[in-house]
């Protein structure tokens, strides 16, 4: 019997998804490049998307530019093994329905329209998926309101340039109304970003 396509699509996922776990868990330690990534999960077009979901969606810390500045754009590091909990998806099958259809099932970014070749790369077929307007990390909801469809393309390279990077002084002013516990956590989120930074910094004080 002849699978029908959603079918396919999610077997396909799954399967490009786990060929990415053990690729990694087997590299633990060692930065992994896009191109190898890509190679090893057997999905050309949305291995990016299946490391997203190894760590929103199974909670792995694979570490990329943004979490270590000595790692390089399209490098990736995996340090532990362990997985944290990860958080769950709190998108409905419903809520996704209605916005698509609400976004007349074109990338809210570019324009592409969905299972239509992609107008900045013909080579791949335009894919939807649901981004936030405001980000969670910034305090956006899962609300339709604060939804859009967004194209594989688009949601790839361009998540987060949707929004203002927030200026140097309300950064500070952030954290200094934030809990103590909360401070340590971005001190030690900024030491694990930046090792040989804090090593110089450290031992210049001790001088």
């Amino acid at each position: 019997m002849k699978r029908n396509q959603p079918e396919e699509s999610v077997r396909k996922a799954l399967g490009s998804r786990a060929r990415l776990r053990a690729y990694i868990l087997a590299n633990v330690g060692r930065v992994l490049d896009s191109v190898e990534l890509r190679k090893a999960s057997g999905d050309a077009s949305e291995w990016g998307r299946r490391v997203r979901e190894l760590r929103t969606e199974e909670g792995y810390q694979i570490l990329t530019h943004n979490d270590r500045s000595d790692l390089k754009p399209g490098e990736y590091l995996l340090l532990d093994p362990k997985p944290i909990p990860a958080f769950a998806r709190g998108i409905s099958k419903e809520t996704r329905a209605y916005v698509l259809d609400r976004n007349g099932f074109t990338c809210q970014m570019c324009g592409a329209e969905a299972g239509q070749p992609h107008p900045a790369d013909s080579s791949r077929i335009t894919r939807l998926h649901i981004g936030h307007i405001i980000d969670k990390s910034m305090g956006g909801t899962d609300d339709p309101g604060n939804l859009r469809a967004v194209c594989s393309i688009c949601n790839e390279g361009a998540k987060n340039l949707t929004l203002d990077r927030p200026s140097l002084m309300k950064l500070l002013i952030q954290i200094r109304r934030a809990t103590g516990a909360d401070q340590l956590a971005v001190l030690k989120w900024l030491l694990a970003k930046y090792p040989a930074q804090s090593a110089k910094l450290l031992s210049n004080a001790e001088k």
